[in-house]
């Protein structure tokens, strides 16, 4: 049974590694102007953060920091999901746009339905 939650425990992992990277490829295919280059750089920061904060939930010394963390992720989704919504792409890169908001909105729910569960 351990064993099952490990295994959902890097699935998770993996999709907030994902996330980052294909917002990084995304970042640098937008126009450089002023504004999508302070925004891209947020938008790198905050979808990084989603992952990395993810990893020190999962190595967390107790419930407590545990939970703490799980909402810095969903924070830190949200925060994602905001810069996105600033920043213009081409034309032909708004369904990718599309797809990285309703993926920052997804990350938002599962954290806050980790924060929800834990405080059982």
């Amino acid at each position: 049974m351990i064993k099952q939650q490990n295994s959902k425990q890097y699935d998770l992992e993996e999709r907030t590694l994902n996330f980052a990277k294909r917002v990084r490829l995304f970042v640098v295919k937008f126009p450089k102007t002023i504004s999508n280059i302070e925004d891209g750089k947020q938008l790198v920061r905050s979808s990084g953060s989603v992952g990395a904060n993810y990893i020190e939930a999962n190595e967390s010394l107790s419930k407590k920091d545990f939970v703490m963390r799980i909402k810095i992720c969903r924070k830190e989704a949200k925060e994602s999901r905001y810069w996105l919504l600033l920043i213009e792409p081409l034309e032909e890169n708004r369904k990718e746009k599309d797809e990285l908001l309703q993926e920052a909105m997804e990350l938002t729910k599962i954290f806050g339905s980790i924060v929800e569960k834990s405080r059982v």
